[in-house]
């Protein structure tokens, strides 16, 4: 009998030649051919064998070897058994890998923990904490590896709840300060949502490596903590961290979320200087942080100079574009991009958002149109969400409407939501008050869906409405999400929140901002009372105008920087009309360039001017 594991000859010299049984063995471990003859293979014969399969991931080959042993009627011992469960479990064979850790008479704790790693690479991860209960009822104490293992098959709704219950077997044998599975507890309390336990098991490691430091940093990033994210990389760079793109790919997605250019360019420098390797990733990362920090031309030069894109890689830019309302800049990219990539479902949700947010409505459904019928491309629910939201913007409201009640999904919050939206720009009662009612339906929790058929109502002038549903938000006692924006100057975030009262320079703001209000007033500025949700006098409306937060922000940002220096304005919701032509007058009177990134986009004002040309 003649077993080849058929693998293409390498150039490499022959190891070994002996007989085994009289039978001829040859083998080229290097190049993972190996040949077995006879049946009386030994255990070193075996083990090549298997070693070459598990590093080809050669499951043919590797039955093959099995076989033989079966045929020759060997008996493998714990650790050859142990390698064919590995085997087949790299090569994706579970069920097989399965079959040969019931039928070994005896396990050890590598056995059972490849047949975890097995299931949980493979996302069968109940299968995988089943077992692992089973490991431990027969007896076997599990190691570092078992439990790093496990605690990647934490998932789903009772996460948490798992995490937890390993955790708790974790610490009562002796793990919970080996790094290899603390890195691994705080990456799972992190995704888990529980950033206070991760942080107590980071703090309870007695020695931190890079991939630990990542983990929790990343964990601060995932959730959204983006100050916490930075001031804890910060801390331990300064207590002498090591890092890898990983870790700088987690902290510039922290940067991105604050907007914050400074720091982001002082990474991107940090990376340059420690030469470290341009994977793509990073790359695509720079290219999402400068976009969202508002530097564009940063972007394109970062995608220009990558020796390598990835789908992710253009995605990233045109998101960018989109972002900041160049939609013409979207539809050039995405055509250049069909002659070297093939675009996936989030290219086409980024064009049709960049058309939307451009004002391109006929360009966005033609490039729907082509995708549709010349690639076949699987539509989700989010790509009729973008079509929505670009007849929405256009004023095609009813039209919008006819296709949320034709698509061949059922309608979202999200989807409901963008037709309100638009129905509050374009004022249209009618149609909002269908909206609103199935949104209320779906979510009477949601203080925004109030708020914004409040804002239709309003700018109907239908104020006894406008009161209605404001006593229903307090019946229902649903509270609205407070407005606030915020600027960072010298490294310090200030943060400003409507009529705010509490930062220390209140006074100064107060007067800076009535004496920016004659200046603009003189050069043609009109305050737009229509976004003052009271039914009280003008001139009341103007000075509640006057507390809105983007506008203090502004105005912080022009008394305390240097003439010539764009003055970079976060806010968490959506500007309104009255604070976008406020900072328009502010640049063509004062010569100031503001950037202002609001809950959806990019706002870059030049004299009087926007990017957005005043369609967002």
């Amino acid at each position: 009998m003649l077993v080849t594991l058929g693998f293409r000859r390498a150039a490499v010299p022959r190891l070994a030649r002996r007989d085994m049984c009289g039978a001829a063995v040859r083998r080229t471990t290097a190049s993972g051919l190996v040949a077995v003859a006879g049946g009386g293979a030994s255990f070193h014969d075996y083990d090549a064998a298997i070693t070459a399969c598990v590093e080809r991931r050669a499951l043919k080959q590797g039955r093959q070897v099995h076989a033989h042993m079966v045929t020759a009627r060997y008996r493998p011992p714990v650790y050859l058994a142990t390698r064919l469960v590995i085997m087949y479990a790299r090569c994706g064979a579970l069920d097989d890998a399965r079959n040969v850790l019931d039928g070994m008479p005896e396990r050890n704790v590598v056995s059972w923990t490849a047949m975890i790693s097995g299931y949980s690479q493979s996302g069968r991860h109940a299968e995988a904490l089943e077992l692992f209960v089973q490991m431990l009822r027969a007896g076997c104490k599990p190691n570092e590896f078992t439990f790093a293992t496990v605690l990647t098959s934490c998932s789903g709704p009772q996460s948490i709840h798992q995490v937890k219950q390993v955790h708790s077997l974790v610490a009562k044998t002796n793990f919970e300060s080996h790094m290899f599975v603390g890195s691994s507890l705080l990456d799972m309390y992190a995704k888990a949502g529980n950033i206070q336990e991760a942080r107590k098991v980071f703090d309870m490691l007695p020695e931190r490596d890079t991939v630990s430091c990542t983990a929790i940093i990343s964990g601060y990033a995932q959730l959204g903590l983006d100050d916490e994210a930075l001031d804890l990389f910060r801390q331990l760079y300064s207590a002498g961290m090591q890092c890898n793109y990983v870790t700088f790919t987690t902290l510039l997605t922290s940067l991105s979320g604050l907007a914050s250019l400074d720091y982001g360019k002082q990474v991107h420098g940090l990376i340059l200087r420690k030469e470290l390797p341009f994977f793509v990733v990073l790359q695509n990362s720079l290219i999402d942080m400068y976009s969202k920090c508002g530097k564009l031309l940063y972007s394109r030069r970062v995608f220009d100079h990558m020796p390598q894109r990835s789908a992710i890689s253009w995605n990233a830019m045109l998101m960018g574009y989109g972002r900041h309302g160049i939609g013409h800049e979207v539809v050039q990219l995405f055509r250049t991009m069909t002659e070297e990539v093939k675009p996936d479902s989030v290219t086409l949700l980024a064009v049709l958002s960049g058309c939307s947010h451009g004002g391109l409505v006929d360009e966005g459904l033609d490039i729907f149109d082509l995708i549709v019928k010349e690639q076949n491309a699987v539509l989700s629910i989010g790509h009729y969400g973008c079509v929505i939201d670009l007849l929405g913007r256009s004023g095609r409201l009813q039209k919008a409407l006819y296709l949320i009640q034709d698509m061949p999904f059922e309608p979202t919050p999200a989807i409901w939501g963008s037709l309100l939206g638009a129905c509050r720009v374009h004022v249209n009662v009618s149609v909002g008050e269908v909206v609103a009612q199935r949104l209320l339906d779906m979510e009477p929790g949601n203080a925004g869906n109030y708020v914004i058929l409040s804002n239709i109502y309003a700018a109907a002038g239908m104020w006894k409405d406008v009161f209605r549903v404001r006593n229903l938000m307090l019946e229902k006692t649903v509270t609205k999400e407070p407005g606030q924006s915020w600027i960072i100057l010298d490294k310090v975030i200030h943060t400003f929140r409507s009529s705010d009262r509490f930062h220390p320079r209140k006074k100064d703001i107060d007067a800076k901002i009535k004496e920016i209000y004659v200046d603009i007033k003189a050069a043609g500025f009109v305050p737009d009372l229509s976004c003052v949700l009271h039914d009280v006098d003008d001139e009341q409306k103007e000075r509640m105008l006057l507390g809105h937060s983007e506008k203090l922000a502004v105005t912080f940002g022009l008394m305390n920087t240097p003439p010539g220096l764009t003055i970079r304005v976060m806010k968490n919701l959506r500007i309104c009309v009255d604070c976008h032509n406020f900072a328009k007058f502010v640049s063509k009177v004062y010569g100031r360039e503001i950037s202002l990134r609001d809950k959806n986009r990019f706002h870059l004002l030049t004299d009087g001017a926007c990017t957005c040309g005043d369609y967002w």
